[in-house]
């Protein structure tokens, strides 16, 4: 494990009984436990900051591939009045 250093920290009562139950049943001590419990809400916290640069990313996204959808009909729809006068010889367009 890499350098460790004591810390102190306040608990109330409810909480620690909750904890050295859970410690007791694991086998494990108060460190190990708090330990863990740390990590796990880095990890956690890591993940929700994530998902929101995605939502984000995506709304951002969603506005582009709107635009770009709308280009591209308006495109195929001139295509398609080209393509209907070619056929008429109507030469409207």
């Amino acid at each position: 494990m890499a350098e460790t250093k004591r810390i102190m920290i306040s608990l109330p009562d409810s909480l620690l009984e909750e904890i050295d139950g859970i410690v007791s049943i694991e086998k494990k001590n108060r460190s190990e436990f708090i330990r863990e419990a740390m990590k796990l809400y880095i990890r956690e916290r890591k993940k929700m900051e994530i998902r929101e640069e995605l939502k984000t990313g995506y709304r951002e996204m969603a506005q582009l591939n709107l635009a770009l959808a709308e280009i591209g009909i308006e495109e195929d729809f001139r295509e398609l009045c080209n393509y209907e006068d070619s056929l008429t010889g109507c030469g409207t367009s």
